[in-house]
């Protein structure tokens, strides 16, 4: 497996660690809605290109609470695996999800998690140090207890090999080509949802470069009428 080789529907897995509300309220390096947005666009979209996805929790019932509700509903029929340790690569539940993936040829580990600097990193480093996999860190859809604390873990995962992504990028890596009609659709709907400015964009050049409909119905359009 090469670095150069870039992500595809069928040399990647993913994982989401510790996306629960109490290491949410501790984040200070992104905003905590968009972080949200972005794990479950992630999600969604390796709901799309069918990535075998594992999920991983630390604390539930004690500490951390229930992982976000928007996450679970994208793979209600995914176990959550539940840890004490940190270092999700401690608990062999984890080890051995990844390693199913990695059988089939699936040895790039797409990682969100919280925080970056502790349940990333540790993850990370471990998982490098033992196996042959590679880890693609979504730092878009990741977050820190502050921006040094996120900064300076990227900084330290990217020295140890880790590759630094977005989600984002991961979803249109795994699309490549819009040629790919299959997926089209999806990916497109998806980025309407949680892109921001680019859904925007695809919104209006639908409707105003190409005179297809709305995505919505709504009510009618009344005025302008001028006040007299």
């Amino acid at each position: 497996m090469s670095k150069l080789e870039v992500l595809t529907p069928q040399n990647s897995q993913l994982i989401f660690i510790d996306q629960q509300p109490q290491m949410a309220f501790g984040v200070q390096s992104i905003d905590r809605q968009t972080l949200k947005n972005n794990v479950v666009g992630l999600a969604k979209a390796a709901k799309i290109f069918n990535i075998p996805t594992t999920i991983t929790s630390v604390e539930t019932d004690s500490f951390s609470g229930n992982t976000y509700p928007e996450l679970l509903g994208v793979f209600p029929e995914n176990d959550i695996l539940e840890r004490t340790s940190m270092n999700s690569w401690d608990d062999q539940n984890v080890r051995d999800a990844l390693a199913k993936g990695a059988a089939d040829g699936r040895k790039k580990i797409v990682v969100s998690g919280l925080w970056t600097e502790v349940c990333n990193t540790t993850f990370a480093l471990s998982c490098l140090n033992d196996t042959d996999y590679e880890i693609y860190m979504v730092a878009d859809a990741s977050g820190g207890t502050s921006l040094d604390a996120h900064k300076y873990a990227m900084d330290r995962m990217v020295q140890a090999g880790v590759i630094p992504v977005t989600w984002q990028q991961v979803l249109l890596e795994w699309q490549r080509d819009w040629a790919r009609k299959e997926t089209y659709d999806a990916v497109t709907g998806l980025v309407k949802e949680h892109s921001g400015a680019y859904g925007m964009g695809i919104d209006y050049a639908v409707t105003h470069v190409h005179g297809g409909a709305e995505r919505v119905s709504h009510g009618k359009r009344i005025g302008p009428n001028p006040a007299k």
